[in-house]
């Protein structure tokens, strides 16, 4: 049993309703007096879903194994020698790769992960609000947050429960089965649609709501911006249905990056609160600080195009030694100094394996670690931003000839990519004569464009540290191009992972359901197994 921790803030009762005991989960699914829309305001609820999908409330579990270990690794925007950190090893550790899921039905084990601290809440919330002429824009904030979250979960593992998951209060159905990944994006289209419709600017103000305060007219530009991103997953597989989507989002997406979507983590508030990137990236878990570095292959991709971004998010020297945790006053953030670790090494000691004896080694303080600007605790933890909505507009300008320029479009992007920055702290500020001296340099080529476009995109996550966004994408686009690295006793062939395979614990908690998508997959249930939407 988890000790439930008192907050004095009323906003974080949905969060304790979300990660209180386990033990009698039926029980809770079916006893009023328990869990259910009368004992809590859906508001609260609300603050928990965005909360779990920000991080786990238990030790990042999910956001150090899915997000860090696997996702920032695999796309060499992180490198690290740390052993257990399978992911630019393509090493298969299916209990890392499991966290980010949780559990889906039946009596779970833990609490942690996607399902129960996302999927449970917010349904609660679009169940408990249905027809609730006072909830309105909460329910339709709901429909929206609900959809992101389960794009996340399907692009990670491709069919999963989605139809009938967190239902167990509503319809006592524990063992939800899996919706195929073609369908729940169908139904994420229809849903994201249909709420941007019904949100009512003379309407209420939703206060469980950490990302907008309640701000409707905000609450729009995101949901438009997501529809894009559903709608460009679908340009390989479906681009009809894409375009469909794409033409309803064009003109009602973010406008500028005062409508980015992100939530601020607290330094002193506790396990609930702080940023869950931050608290890995600093060494809560181990000593991720001193052996986890930016990646020579982003590293050099800034470098080599002069890249204004280097100096305000990357410094050498910031732990004196592996033993320490305390940042160090004189870490170096000049342009000349960064230096990236290349993927796929260890301290084995085994010749072209330990990254000690590479030709390039010479101490780890000379690698390059995240600046201390973005890893602050009680900071920002981005959840989606007009840099990204911009190069998504590029992209589908570029393919599919919607919403006007390319050229203007990938410009604006990279400005507000660059410029952001600046959310995270002042001292990462990049200023927009530093960006426009960037284009002027590096200016749009359309014979390149998708490629520009996609590594663009690939290099704004990487800084936002959302990596998992950086895998989807970079499945979608095939960009930037990666070379693979081939660590002895991989799991893949030496080729970059496409897929999450199922958590084993499923086999024991949904078994008729697990077995029935496990041996659907197309390749088998494995690391390079692809979802429905990246087609070959």
């Amino acid at each position: 049993m988890k000790k439930i921790f008192k907050y004095a803030s009323l906003a974080l009762a949905g969060v304790i309703l979300s990660t209180g005991c386990r033990k009698d989960f039926e029980k809770i699914n079916t006893n009023p007096a328990t869990y259910n829309p009368s004992t809590f305001d859906p508001n609260f609820l609300l603050t928990s879903a965005q909360l779990g999908y920000s991080g786990s409330s238990d030790f990042s579990y999910d956001t150090w194994r899915g997000n860090l270990i696997y996702c920032s690794t695999m796309m060499q925007g992180l490198s690290t020698v740390i052993s257990y950190w399978a992911g630019d090893k393509y090493i298969l550790n299916s209990g890392y790769t499991a966290a980010y899921w949780g559990f889906s039905g039946g009596t779970p084990t833990s609490g942690d992960g996607a399902y129960p601290e996302q999927v449970r809440p917010i349904v609660d919330v679009v169940q408990s609000t249905t027809g609730i002429a006072k909830y309105n824009n909460l329910h339709q904030i709901a429909r929206i947050m609900k959809a992101m979250i389960f794009e996340r979960i399907t692009d990670l593992y491709g069919d999963v429960p989605y139809s009938q998951a967190g239902l167990g209060y509503y319809s006592k159905t524990y063992f939800p089965v899996y919706d195929k990944q073609q369908a729940i994006y169908a139904d994420l289209l229809k849903e994201i649609s249909e709420a941007i419709t019904a949100l009512d600017p003379a309407g209420d103000r939703p206060v469980g709501d950490m990302y907008y305060k309640g701000d409707v007219t905000k609450w729009k530009k995101f949901g438009n911006t997501l529809l894009l991103r559903v709608a460009m997953r679908l340009s390989k597989v479906d681009p009809a249905t894409a375009k469909t989507y794409i033409q309803k989002a064009i003109g009602n997406t973010m406008a500028s990056n005062a409508d980015d979507a992100f939530f601020l983590g607290d330094a002193t508030g506790g396990r609930n609160t702080v940023n869950r990137n931050s608290q890995i990236l600093l060494g809560d878990g181990g000593q991720e600080n001193f052996y986890t570095r930016w990646s020579k292959t982003f590293i050099d991709f800034l470098k080599t195009n002069n890249d204004p971004r280097l100096s305000k998010i990357a410094v050498t020297n910031l732990y004196v030694n592996e033993n320490t945790k305390a940042q160090n006053s004189g870490a170096n953030s000049s342009f000349a100094a960064q230096k990236g670790m290349p993927n796929g090494k260890d301290l084995s000691g085994v010749a072209a394996q330990d990254v000690r004896q590479d030709a390039s080694f010479t101490a780890f303080t000379d690698y390059s670690s995240p600046a201390p600007a973005l890893i602050k605790r009680n900071g920002p933890t981005f959840v989606l931003t007009y840099a990204e909505s911009e190069l998504l507009l590029a992209d589908a300008a570029e393919r599919f000839g919607l919403g006007g320029s390319a050229a203007t479009h990938y410009h604006d992007g990279v400005v507000a990519a660059m410029t952001y920055l600046g959310e995270y702290d002042a001292a990462a500020t990049v200023t927009t004569t530093d960006a426009e001296i960037y284009l002027v340099a590096h200016p749009y080529i359309q014979a390149i464009g998708l490629q520009m476009i996609n590594t663009q995109y690939w290099a704004l996550n990487n800084t936002m540290l959302d990596f998992y966004e950086s895998w989807s994408n970079w499945r979608r686009s095939g960009f930037p191009v990666l070379v693979p690295v081939n660590y002895p006793g991989n799991n893949t062939g030496g080729v970059i992972p496409r897929r999450f395979p199922y958590p084993i614990s499923e086999a024991g908690s949904n078994t008729a359901n697990y077995n029935a998508a496990h041996n659907a997959v197309v390749g088998g249930d494995v690391l390079t197994s692809r979802v429905w939407w990246d087609a070959q």
